[in-house]
């Protein structure tokens, strides 16, 4: 049987690999996945993690993260932005993506970022992923529903909708493991 490899793609902020960890629920779901037989979950520093610019992460996860046709890759935040645009450009075989939102919000730190200052191309994620699955929380406090609800709109994805996880800060959420755990085959 192949291993099923899982890339986790953190949120920005995580300046060093102790904070990686510690960070959400990013260390513990990473431990989660290693256990399953078979699976080979990646989790490590991004370069540039305080603005997480695309012309940075996008090649990092290509050519040293080795994104592809077989790898699901699993972003939070600034992370699930990363993966959307990943799989604008190339096969994966899956985004699961966390609180994602579809423009910079005002915030100079995002629009820096430069996921936001070009289209969306929703038609390139679809044919280039097996399936795309988005988790969110009506009562995130950084990321307005109706950010989400474009995502959800435009990739008709598998949705996990929640009012009561805020931007998924906790140490443990079971139910991004159980939502990956659904597509290991």
């Amino acid at each position: 049987m192949d291993v099923q490899r899982i890339v986790i793609i953190p949120g920005n902020g995580c300046t060093s690999t102790s904070s990686l960890f510690n960070a959400n629920w990013y260390g513990w779901l990473h431990s989660e996945l290693n256990k399953i037989d078979n699976v080979e979950c990646i989790l490590k520093l991004m370069p540039d993690p305080v603005v997480a610019r695309e012309s940075i992460w996008l090649p990092y996860m290509h050519d040293e993260l080795l994104c592809d046709e077989n790898t699901i890759i699993l972003g939070h935040s600034s992370g699930a932005e990363a993966a959307m645009r990943y799989a604008e450009k190339y096969q994966v075989k899956g985004i699961i993506v966390v609180s994602p939102c579809v423009t910079d919000l005002g915030m100079a730190n995002e629009a820096a970022s430069g996921y936001y200052n070009h289209p969306w191309l929703w038609d390139q994620m679809k044919s280039n992923t097996k399936f795309i699955t988005v988790i969110g929380s009506s009562d995130d406090p950084f990321i307005p529903w109706a950010e989400m609800q474009q995502v959800i709109d435009n990739l008709q994805p598998k949705c996990h909708k929640f009012d009561d996880k805020g931007h998924f800060q906790q140490s443990q959420v079971p139910e991004i493991l159980e939502a990956v755990k659904t597509h290991l085959s």
